[in-house]
């Protein structure tokens, strides 16, 4: 079959699914999205769970790309300025250009807890991801431990959801300070790694 149509159904059924949710998420939903004649993704994607595997196949791929572009090609941040930056641009990702992929995702997982072979392939999302941030952590010269570095990792996941769904009073609440994802980041990690005044010679920024 044609890649580029496959691939290009593919990203449609994100688009609903990041759209419509779960239930909208149909044969002919995905044709209007891609644009194509009616019968086409039925002809690559047979069955509902054939469209789901493509779907969630699709977003492991976007994922990694997203990834591999935000964190570039080298060993990590160096320092936790750098670290700072990288945690800040993934939330800005995900409040910006990225926010239909993890809307996307985000109804795949609703689908993945009733259907194990769906959660299987998430899974590859969930495993990298949290590897990825404690290497983060450690690259950039922070006193890790599993237990800090999964602290950082799901706090920043909860931030995800919430800059999801925008609600005005978690964004502009003090305490949670999602308004700024820069001072956000930089509070995380002074609350897991407190910074003490001879680190780097500087004291921790308020």
């Amino acid at each position: 079959m044609n890649q580029d149509r496959r691939d290009r159904l593919r990203d449609a059924a994100l688009t609903v699914l990041a759209g419509a949710g779960g239930r909208g998420l149909t044969h002919r939903a995905v044709d209007a999205a891609a644009e194509v004649p009616v019968g086409t993704t039925k002809n690559y994607f047979s069955t509902r769970d054939a469209l789901l595997r493509a779907a969630a196949e699709r977003c492991v791929e976007q994922y990694r790309e997203v990834t591999a572009r935000l964190t570039g090609a080298g060993p990590g941040p160096s320092n936790r300025k750098d670290l700072v930056a990288l945690f800040r641009g993934l939330l800005e990702n995900v409040a910006g250009p990225g926010r239909a992929r993890m809307l996307a995702f985000l109804e795949l997982q609703t689908e993945a807890a009733r259907q194990p072979w769906l959660a299987a392939i998430l899974d590859q999302i969930a495993t990298d991801d949290l590897a990825g941030l404690e290497l983060a952590q450690q690259a950039a010269g922070l006193p890790v431990t599993r237990e800090k570095a999964a602290a950082v990792s799901l706090a920043l996941h909860g931030a995800v959801l919430h800059l999801l769904v925008n609600g005005p009073g978690v964004r502009t609440a003090a305490v949670a300070g999602l308004d700024d994802p820069d001072r956000f980041v930089r509070n995380l990690l002074d609350t897991v790694y407190p910074q003490t005044p001879a680190d780097n010679g500087t004291r921790t920024q308020p």
